[in-house]
């Protein structure tokens, strides 16, 4: 006996007008549970609405284009009686499964023993610890991942939300799932109690209660980078050391400068001399330009040097890429930084812009402050952070003199870099910075 369906747009959160981009299925074609209909897709995500029941497809209610909410009807389906029941008590299943790892896994073993030896074995054998982990039903929803790996991380405890897609636009893949569980089991995984030591998730409070609010929704660039910044804090120790260079001297050179760039239609700025700087440094101290390994047993010297630049864009600051800054000149590196910055304006980086850096530099130059504590960008090992130059005086041993003086801040891996070593680096990139001919030494 067949029984006819409603499958309506589950719940999407505080999505409304979601727009279908493609519909997965026909009038006619055969689904089985957990099978993609559709594919929907917001300014921030876009996800895979899957069947909850086994059936033929009778009626397709709607089409690329359309926008839907939740409760809004996909299609009919022809379902058997005997299918209709079997899968609520598979998705009930399922969800216990999903709320309660550890029961599953114990239900396993005792299943895998039964069958095997055909009696229950005096002593179980020794599994890894499931992961057991709060799953937020509705983030799990919004992942960017197809039915059948929602249903794999289900199986296995994870909820999909604080799982990095390494797929097209972030899709979340089966190997991200396993790679995820493998840092879980050895205690480095983002979503679990080892990654945070034993920290406790701030509890959500309701501001409304105590005046009138309004929800802004995080950019992607900014939901992208909070995950970076945060599991880089959890996981290196940083130190910050904060210097000041003399660039007295490099601020007469640099106007001097001005009138040859603009016929390259070019514009030199400061930190165009500090990427130059930078390069001249770290050659001379080569940890700058390195990244541990995965064990942390040992050091990567990389000899090659691509710097990234933090550039401040509406959507949050993204940190294009200066390739083979060694290599290249002054103008040239003004060239590319003004390119690049465009670039990231008009939110027309590509993946290979971003990708590759062994250093970085954050210069809030342009807007003031004295100093602050940038977060180095791991794998790299060490950023450097620069504010606004102002004039001092400066004593030099017989009269205080008005110097142009730029403060600088240093953050680094303190496992791969001491204190010694910073600000041994801090002070020949100032010594740099004050005299520019030391660029060609």
């Amino acid at each position: 006996m067949s029984s006819i369906k409603d499958i309506l747009v589950p719940d999407i959160g505080e999505f409304d007008a979601v727009e279908v981009i493609e519909v997965l299925v026909k009038s006619g074609d055969a689904v089985s549970v957990e099978d993609p209909l559709l594919t929907m897709e917001s300014d921030k995500a876009s996800m895979d609405v899957p069947s909850p029941f086994s059936g033929t497809v009778k009626t397709v209610k709607i089409k690329a284009g359309d926008k839907v909410s939740q409760n809004d009807l996909i299609l009919t389906l022809v379902v058997k009686e005997l299918e209709t029941a079997v899968t609520e008590t598979s998705a009930e299943t399922e969800n216990s499964e999903a709320t309660a790892p550890e029961t599953k896994d114990i239900v396993s073993t005792r299943k895998s023993e039964s069958t095997s030896s055909g009696a229950v074995s005096k002593e179980p054998a020794r599994r890894p610890p499931p992961i057991v982990m709060s799953v937020n039903q509705k983030s799990f929803l919004r992942a960017h991942a197809s039915p059948s790996i929602r249903k794999f991380a289900r199986e296995l405890g994870v909820d999909l939300s604080q799982v990095h897609g390494s797929g097209r636009k972030e899709r979340i893949t089966k190997e991200d799932v396993q790679e995820f569980v493998k840092q879980a089991l050895g205690g480095t995984a983002s979503g679990t109690a080892a990654a945070g030591s034993g920290i406790p998730a701030m509890p959500e409070i309701d501001f409304s209660k105590f005046g009138p609010v309004e929800i802004k929704p995080l950019s992607r660039i900014q939901k992208k980078a909070a995950v970076n910044l945060h599991r880089g804090w959890l996981n290196l120790p940083i130190v910050t050391h904060h210097d000041e260079a003399d660039i007295t001297e490099l601020e007469y050179f640099r106007k001097s400068l001005k009138d040859e760039a603009a016929k390259q239609g070019v514009k030199v700025t400061p930190l165009v001399f500090l990427l130059k700087a930078c390069a001249v440094a770290i050659r001379k101290h080569p940890n700058f330009n390195s990244s541990l390994t995965a064990d942390k047993e040992n050091l990567v010297l990389k000899k090659y040097l691509h710097i990234g630049v933090a550039v401040d864009t509406p959507d949050g600051l993204v940190v294009p890429v200066i390739r083979d800054v060694e290599q290249k000149g002054l103008l040239e590196l003004a060239k590319e930084l003004g390119e690049v910055s465009e670039k990231a304006r008009a939110k027309k980086l590509k993946t290979n812009d971003i990708q590759g850096g062994c250093f970085s530099i954050s210069s809030l130059g342009g807007i003031g402050g004295t100093a602050f504590t940038p977060l180095v960008n791991a794998p790299e090992v060490a950023i450097l952070g620069v504010t606004r130059s102002r004039m001092m005086p400066v004593w030099n041993g017989k009269e205080f003199l008005p110097r142009l003086m730029l403060p600088m801040d240093l953050t680094y891996d303190h496992r791969v870099i001491d204190g010694a070593q910073a600000a041994r680096f801090m002070v020949d990139l100032c010594e740099i910075l004050s005299d520019m001919r030391r660029m060609s030494l």
